[in-house]
């Protein structure tokens, strides 16, 4: 730099404000920090992995992670996987989600667990660490317990077991001279795998292990034959200085009762952090974050090998950007970045969290008799749904992901609860509720099936015993605690519980409720099982939660269910597409409905085909309730009917619970939303994530403001979820008969205020009348001042007969339809519907591969099976993938009546 630079740049500099300085400041250091000690540089080994079952491997960890030894014999794995993917990948094993395919896989019970005990190979260039840097092995989940080898040496002082802990093992002085490293490591399924014996959990055994309980099968899912053994999560190389940064912890505080738009009062933000000093002398430096422009920082004295928690003081956030549940407010998120800079300049670690400021509140309802959740102050009214996991086989990725966390927040669901058979989620998951604004209720790892909540014949224990699983009770606390730090920071986490429908044993519940929750997080609701009385009161006996099977709509209306019902819901069989993927040609068979007097003592109540039986149709059909709409003359009929039936049933589902919302329920979480396995029970979409009618029943009665029909009396109702009253909003309903043939109901302003329900009028006996004969139609919006149509809901009324008779002879309308792309991953498509037709009913938009005709998946629309009157416009914004290789998407169109169109695409 010239003299002449040098003295502008100080000129410049003077010019600054202190504070301007000290940012830029910290920002040079950050920048020139550099070299190989760079925060937080770190990969992960997830390809080149190499295996072989235990079985026919003699030679020992010492010897197998040494570059002399041999592999030429070993075969490629899946890593982050399990041993099944590993086979499935390498063609040994069928697809264990087509067919029957899963029973031609040994499981693992019969095998012996030494048959899935499998050692697993990477080989990978790391140099040794110059100066005072140091190098980290991260393990984020191995399934169930190992041995860690690296270049002849043993890596894991003490044993390394249980599913859901998280290790980091500093290989700093392992690695080899020359960057070429050998990592061999052993994994060992459950001690204890269950008999599957086709109990919820099998024989509950595998309870006795903190792990999975799933895997030994359900009555939604069939075992997973390895029990899913292997290092199923991520392995990282990271480097850090002599100082790590570990564990942080960001705590929002957001008082009072705040608005979605408009200036807002500050927010209080807690931080801590860990520091790991793994030198072996003192010290000295300073723990720094910066947010929103800002910085904090906090001086420290670090002994030598120790960590210590370090406390920031309180930082008051001005006019913060909040994040707010789906449907209410945006979801903005802060990158707060920490550094630790030893001696003040040298950076030795750092981490960015992303921070959604915002707070989760509980109070009791005293009308209810069950807890009522406000974020921000404001109350949110629940409707949420169960998640079990993404894959069964735990076969993971952000994109899928992100893909099924914006199908629940397009069903306009605000919540997701992890059920207790599974897992703590992944922070993938957690990061795409966080996008996606989905509150998250987590279950800890009980179920009342096999922790014994119940007699069950099908057990191998009694429930005194069961209800001591697991057998490691000190484990599950660790891998609790664990848990805990790696996604409290989540704004999406919303809810702690300690299990499903059963508290964990009291020497787990009590620490875990009184010391370990509230050291390590402290903010959030803890329910000690999820449908305890704490939540929701049971006054009306019996478990606390559903109905799973099939039900009348007009029973979500009438029948008053549990308060905050954790478990309610049914069916979701796809469309023929969907079924294809998974039944074999010969079991395409359509389920027949065995009335009650033909059927044999506790027999069925459906006919299917073994295939279906195998993938858990039974328990919980469709039964006779296809019936109405005729009765099915093939596979591909039935699955059109029952997506009339799964749209009914989920729209009439929400609906029912909204109109009691808060004199009723304050909430109602759906069994369930997603299948990690090829099963035909409840779903809105399917495994391979193509959406059925279920989702878009859900997404219109979920709307904000929501104008609904009650089957019962005919009063026609709004819903307003918004925190805002609505003003001079007009109500238009009519009627429509086969033929298109309308008769106007009523045309009313209405008026509501915020977070409530509004009873407007009954339609009952004029819609009785118009559908006597053969069903009608009924068309309900509401319009702003500026005729924009804000709500929009069609119903398809039956005969007196009770029969849908009219749709069976519903004739197609001659509707105009185009489209063009707007960009790459986007379409629009415009629909028509001529005055003088018949209504357009449940048309299905569908993406697809222009060569194979086949869906593309996953794709989503705004609106689908929707309806479309005479004389009306329908516009549909598709999204998808772009950039997809190869594939060349089109368009086509069916719809109830049969007729199916191909949509040219601009």
């Amino acid at each position: 730099m010239s003299s002449l630079s040098k003295h502008s740049y100080a000129k410049s500099f003077n010019a600054l404000s202190f504070l301007t300085k000290r940012l830029l400041f910290s920002f040079l250091i950050l920048l020139t920090a550099g070299g190989r000690l760079a925060a937080q540089d770190q990969y992960e080994l997830n390809s080149g992995w190499l295996c072989a079952p235990m079985t026919k491997v003699k030679a020992s960890g010492e010897e197998i992670s040494t570059a002399a030894f041999g592999l030429s014999e070993w075969k490629n794995a899946v890593v982050p996987g399990t041993v099944l993917t590993t086979m499935l990948a390498n063609k040994e094993v069928p697809d264990p989600f087509f067919g029957m395919n899963n029973e031609l896989i040994p499981d693992i019970y019969k095998t012996g667990r030494d048959y899935y005990t499998y050692w697993f190979v990477k080989d990978f260039k790391e140099s040794p660490a110059d100066g005072d840097g140091q190098v980290w092995l991260k393990f984020r989940g191995i399934n169930y317990s190992c041995d860690i080898f690296l270049n002849g040496k043993k890596v894991n002082e003490t044993p390394f077991k249980g599913m859901y802990l998280r290790k980091t093992f500093n290989i700093t002085k392992l690695l080899a001279k020359n960057g070429n490293n050998r990592l061999a490591v052993i994994v060992h399924p459950a001690d204890v795998v269950g008999n599957p014996n086709g109990g919820q959990g099998g024989d509950g055994t595998i309870a006795k292990g903190v792990a999975l309980q799933y895997t030994a099968g359900w009555d939604w899912i069939r075992p997973i034959r390895d029990r899913n053994t292997g290092i199923w999560d991520k392995v990282q190389i990271v480097r850090s200085g002599k100082v790590s940064l570990i564990n942080p912890h960001v705590v929002t505080l957001v008082p009072g009762k705040r608005e979605v738009s408009g200036a807002q009062e500050p927010a209080l933000i807690k931080v801590t952090a860990e520091l790991k000093n793994t030198s072996n002398q003192e010290v000295s430096g300073k723990l720094v974050y910066t947010m929103d422009g800002k910085q904090v920082t906090q001086s420290v004295l670090l002994k030598a090998n120790s960590t210590a928690e370090i406390k920031f003081p309180d930082f008051v956030l001005k006019n913060p950007k909040l994040w707010w549940p789906a449907g209410y407010g945006k979801q903005d998120l802060y990158a707060l970045k920490l550094s630790f800079l030893e001696k003040g300049t040298k950076l030795t670690d750092s981490q960015t969290v992303q921070v959604g400021v915002r707070e989760i509140q509980t109070k009791w309802n005293d009308i209810t008799s069950s807890k009522e959740v406000a974020v921000n102050g404001q109350k949110i009214f629940i409707k949420g749904g169960n998640w079990i996991i993404s894959d069964a086989m735990l076969r993971f990725s952000k994109e899928r992901y992100d893909a099924e966390i914006r199908y629940h927040r397009d069903m306009k669901l605000n919540l997701i609860r992890i059920w207790g058979g599974a897992l703590i989620e992944r922070p993938e998951f957690y990061e795409a509720c966080d996008k996606y604004g989905m509150l998250v209720f987590q279950d800890f790892w009980m179920s009342g099936d096999c922790n014994g909540r119940w007699v069950d014949p099908m057990k191998l224990e009694d429930q005194w015993t069961r209800r001591k699983y697991p057998d490691d009770h000190h484990l599950f606390l660790e891998s609790a605690s664990d848990m805990i730090k790696m996604v409290r920071n989540h704004p999406s986490l919303a809810i702690w519980c300690g299990g499903n429908e059963i508290t964990p044993p009291d020497d787990i519940l009590i620490p875990l409720r009184d010391s370990i929750l509230p050291a390590l997080d402290g903010t959030r609701w803890f329910i000690d099982y999820s449908n305890s009385d704490d939540m929701s009161r049971n006054t009306l006996g019996g478990n606390g939660d559903g109905p799973y099977t099939i039900q009348n709509v007009s029973t979500f209306w009438e029948t008053k269910t549990f308060p905050f019902n954790s478990e309610v819901g049914s069916v979701g069989v796809g469309d023929l597409e969907s079924l294809e993927r998974f039944i074999p040609k010969a079991s395409m068979v359509a389920p027949e409905y065995i009335s009650p007097e033909k059927r044999g003592e506790k027999g069925p109540s459906e006919k299917v085909d073994s295939v279906w039986d195998y993938h858990n149709y039974l328990g919980v059909g469709y039964e006779q309730h296809i019936l109405p709409y005729g009765k099915p003359a093939n596979v591909a009929d039935f699955a059109k009917k029952a997506q009339v039936v799964n749209y009914d049933q989920y729209r009439g589902l929400i609906e029912g619970f909204s109109s009691h919302m808060w004199d009723w329920y304050t909430g109602v979480i759906i069994w369930k939303t997603q299948n990690p396995w090829t099963s035909m029970r409840g779903q809105m979409y399917d495994y391979y994530l193509d959406p059925n009618a279920c989702l878009f029943g859900l997404r219109s009665a979920g709307e904000l403001l929501h104008v609904m029909y009650n089957p019962v009396d005919g009063m026609v109702m709004l819903v307003n979820n918004d925190f805002k009253g609505k003003q001079n909003v007009m109500l238009v309903a009519k009627a429509y008969d086969m033929e298109g043939k309308a008769t106007d109901l009523t045309q009313v302003f209405c008026f509501i205020d915020g977070s409530t329900t509004k009873k407007v009028l009954s339609l009952k006996k004029m819609m009785d009348e118009l559908s006597a004969k053969k069903g009608a139609f009924l068309s309900l919006q509401l319009l702003d001042e500026n005729k924009r149509v804000l709500s929009d809901n069609l119903y398809w009324t039956a005969d007196q007969k009770g029969m849908y008779s009219g749709l069976n002879e519903l004739k197609s309308a001659s509707l105009t339809a185009s489209a063009k792309q707007l960009k790459d991953g986007q379409v629009e498509v415009t629909l028509r519907n001529p005055a003088g037709g018949p209504v357009s009913f449940f048309n299905r938009l569908s993406l697809v591969d222009a060569k194979t005709g086949k869906r593309i998946l996953p794709v989503f629309y705004d609106d689908n099976y929707f309806s479309i009157l005479p004389g009306a416009e329908k516009k549909v914004l598709i999204e998808y993938t772009g950039g997809q290789g190869g594939v060349t998407p089109a368009l086509t169109l069916s719809d109830y009546a049969g007729k199916k169109t191909e949509i040219p695409l601009r």
